[in-house]
């Protein structure tokens, strides 16, 4: 079945009921979404703006979300794999409206996404938020936590820890958060012409399966957010057992609903059921996806942890002259303190958020934090990948620009030939912008991209 042609008769009778229910007259016109292409849209990283959306339709809800006119091979543009914009679905960068409207984002704030992977909300959140702030992207489920962390590393901010843990796991950061967002697992009803194997697993049982689970994320992230923190919750789903039935649960615990200004003209829908608002998109009313937000504002008390940096047991801070070579490779060295974990790979801390990250290291266990980047080898300095794709790595280092043919085959782990021999570490650059490391030994350049980052598609009809 492909998704840009789902017929009604492919829509579980129960699903048709529902939607007659809440849609009435308009249920054709959103049968008929069903069967129309799915919209393409992206986010640009404002840190690595070289992407031109001069003759791109914005996203009316994000400054930075633009649609395309047709769907590219995303793995094949080096833009992409260098982090200069992310692929994601228009209607969940409503996730923007609700951030701006809702939290005062001109002071430093904690941040948790607590179901986090692939990483699409997080990397919004990350430009949103001030270099101050900290963001933790927590994905539950330990497969998923790799291409979250890829896709945190291509964004390239220092301020960021990746956890994989339940949120019941958390405890010791009760109170810890001024925002938590849950973007909840849901039987993803949005979804249905995206993906056609949510439309094979849809029922009336899973959509109640569901609506536990979420209630069950839902009353643990709750003792982690400060009193007066926002709690922002979506799914990709219609029915009302995982929207506002869910919102109506969070009133009866410890929240007040917060509403959002979302103007006439985008199209979304204001829900009510009782005292519980949210805000729905449809695919026959919006240029995008369906999707269910709803925002939150904790009024019960919550004991708050104190920062205790005493007891980190994982990293040792670097020694002067160790830190002064690792100071090198970095914009605004001075920003940042140096530390190295007990496998050798150093990493950078922002010093705003130095008492912070320390803290972390004791408070959570399956963590990576701050801004990775290598180890030392004897005299040697091995640069890592996530520095080179990091915003505040020294841009004055060599670099080595290459054509698109020549940008691919390095994402291709193949070593390039130049004609001119190349020393030393280069960064790998296209449009201005880092790929990844190589390092020129006479005429041949040794490609350090990782391996899992290896792109396996034929690049021939690219270049």
């Amino acid at each position: 079945m492909n998704p840009s042609n789902l017929s009604r008769a492919e829509l579980p009778d129960a699903f048709q009921v529902q939607m007659q229910a809440q849609l009435g007259a308009a249920l054709p016109e959103f049968e008929t979404a069903l069967t129309q292409p799915t919209p393409v849209s992206v986010r640009v990283n404002p840190r690595k703006a070289d992407y031109d959306t001069s003759n791109l339709q914005q996203v009316p809800w994000c400054s930075d979300g633009f649609y395309l006119p047709e769907r590219p091979s995303f793995t094949l543009d080096p833009l992409f794999q260098a982090g200069a914009y992310y692929v994601q679905e228009a209607s969940s960068m409503l996730l923007n409206v609700a951030l701006k409207q809702t939290v005062n984002l001109n002071r430093p704030v904690r941040v948790l996404d607590l179901c986090a992977a692939p990483g699409g909300k997080s990397t919004l959140l990350a430009s949103a938020l001030s270099p101050d702030s900290l963001l933790i992207c927590n994905e539950v489920i330990r497969s998923r936590v790799a291409v979250l962390r890829e896709n945190m590393d291509k964004w390239g901010y220092p301020n960021v820890v990746i956890s994989n843990h339940d949120p019941e796991e958390m405890d010791k950061l009760a109170g810890f958060f001024d925002v938590v967002v849950v973007d909840a697992p849901c039987s993803g009803e949005g979804l249905f012409r995206k993906d056609p194997d949510a439309v094979q697993e849809w029922s009336e049982a899973n959509v109640q399966l569901c609506s536990a689970r979420q209630k069950r994320i839902l009353a643990a992230a709750s003792p982690l957010l400060d009193e007066g923190g926002i709690l922002i919750y979506s799914t990709c789903t219609y029915n009302d057992a995982e929207n506002t039935e869910n919102v109506q649960y969070l009133i009866e615990n410890g929240f007040r609903n917060r509403s959002l200004d979302l103007p006439p003209h985008w199209n979304v829908v204001e829900k009510k059921t009782g005292d519980a608002v949210g805000y729905q998109c449809y695919p026959h009313r919006v240029r995008g996806e369906g999707f269910f937000i709803s925002v939150f504002q904790k009024t019960s008390f919550t004991a708050s942890v104190k920062l205790d940096a005493r007891t980190f047991r994982s990293i040792r801070a670097l020694r002067p002259r160790e830190a002064a070579s690792a100071a090198k490779w970095l914009q605004s060295p001075t920003d940042f303190s140096f530390w190295e974990k007990p496998n050798g790979d150093v990493m950078a801390l922002p010093k705003s958020l130095e008492k912070t990250f320390l803290f972390l290291d004791s408070a959570i266990r399956n963590k990576g934090f701050g801004l990775e980047m290598g180890q030392f080898k004897g005299q040697d300095f091995i640069p890592s990948h996530a520095l080179a794709l990091s915003t505040a790595i020294n841009q004055t280092l060599p670099a080595l620009p290459l054509s698109k043919e020549d940008a691919l085959r390095f994402f291709k782990k193949e070593n390039l030939v130049f004609d001119e021999p190349v020393k030393g570490w280069l960064l790998a650059q296209y449009n201005g912008l880092n790929l990844g490391w190589v390092k020129g030994v006479g005429n041949r350049v040794n490609n350090y991209l990782p391996k899992d980052w290896r792109i396996r598609m034929d690049i021939k009809e690219y270049v």
